[in-house]
């Protein structure tokens, strides 16, 4: 190529890069950090409110606490091993940890240290959430062939104070409107389970048309915001948080796994490990809903969740050999020891 035609091939190449605007990148990578590892899986990665740390449920290599302003790790919760879904009461200083192993581990939110480790459930307990207007905690059983089972603590002493069975497969993380009701995905009925906070009998169930995995309720819009976990069709969706319809519905990445809500940004960002991208979906009122963007992270990034201060978003991830599927079984990942990752992404 002669000097004339490089110059203008640069140029041109140049321009489309000059005319980007930073806005446009949606979330750019500003940093990572490689913690050290088995070949464990890991599930929930959840913030602690106005805090700089970051609760990851690594199973084999328990609670992990990551603090995101340092970006380096803070300590591993004293026996935390099989740690599957945290849920953070800072108001009480505890801190409640599903795990694999039907245990319930409780511990203090400023020291970190294990107050207690006691049995709650004979099979796999997933996850849960901190229901503030009864001030209670509800911890939710793994898949089960016919039904899932909640159990109820007193958020601030951990005191049982009741369980109760729901005739459905898998029960995801609910969420709550402040005001004394819960809504629950079902996510193998394609339902939204609409529950009384302090008794928890059902008020109302809303079919959603797909496998709805993950649920948050907008004050500002009274709109239950959600997500479904399909390879065929995976969707974002709003409904009203009176009647159940319906009243958006936008296309995302596929393997969902983590959700947020980006209040001043106007955003709503899915994480999704098939892919390995960001779904970004801008709000524009109560029923307006689109896709801003996809940006990408890497093939199994799947979990996720914001810095609130800030508008990060943490993204956690292995490497992994996929093993070949035995007959009449599915593929397996193996994880890489040492190879975990935080990707932390800035928004623009």
């Amino acid at each position: 190529m002669n000097r004339l035609r490089f110059t203008a091939a640069l140029a041109l190449v140049c321009g489309f890069v000059s005319g980007a605007k930073a806005a446009d990148l949606l979330y750019t990578l500003e940093a990572t950090a490689t913690l050290p590892s088995t070949d464990t899986d890991w599930d929930y990665a959840k913030m602690q409110p106005n805090s700089s740390r970051l609760f990851i449920a690594r199973d084999k290599d328990g609670l992990t606490v990551f603090d995101v302003d340092t970006n380096k790790v803070v300590t591993t919760v004293t026996n935390s091993v099989g740690a599957n879904g945290p849920i953070l009461v800072p108001e009480f200083n505890r801190g409640y940890v599903a795990n694999v192993d039907g245990t319930l581990l409780i511990f203090d939110l400023k020291t970190l240290e294990t107050l207690e480790r006691r049995k709650l459930d004979d099979g796999f307990l997933n996850s849960g959430i901190y229901e503030p207007s009864t001030k209670r905690v509800h911890v939710i059983t793994g898949s089960r062939p016919k039904e899932s089972h909640w159990y109820t603590l007193d958020a601030a002493t951990g005191k049982l104070i009741g369980k109760k069975a729901f005739p459905f497969q898998k029960m995801d993380d609910p969420s709550f409107d402040g005001k004394g009701r819960i809504f629950a995905p079902a996510r193998r009925d394609s339902l939204i389970v609409v529950l009384d906070a302090t008794t928890l009998a059902e008020k109302a169930r809303w079919p959603i048309g797909c496998n709805v995995s993950k649920v948050l309720y907008q004050a500002t819009t009274n709109r239950v915001l959600g997500a479904c976990l399909s390879n065929d069709n995976p969707l974002f969706f709003a409904l009203d948080a009176d009647t159940g319809r319906i009243v958006s519905r936008v296309k995302i990445g596929r393997g969902i796994d983590g959700f947020v809500i980006d209040h001043k940004r106007q955003r709503i960002v899915t994480s999704n490990g098939v892919d390995g991208t960001l779904s970004v979906i801008g709000q524009r009122g109560a029923d307006n809903y689109s896709l801003l963007g996809t940006v990408g992270t890497r093939p199994g990034a799947r979990m996720m969740h914001m810095d609130q201060r800030t508008g990060r978003l943490l993204v956690v991830n292995a490497d992994h050999t996929i093993l070949p599927a035995a007959p009449g079984g599915e593929e397996k990942p193996v994880y890489h020891p040492n190879s975990f990752v935080v990707l932390t992404y800035q928004p623009r």
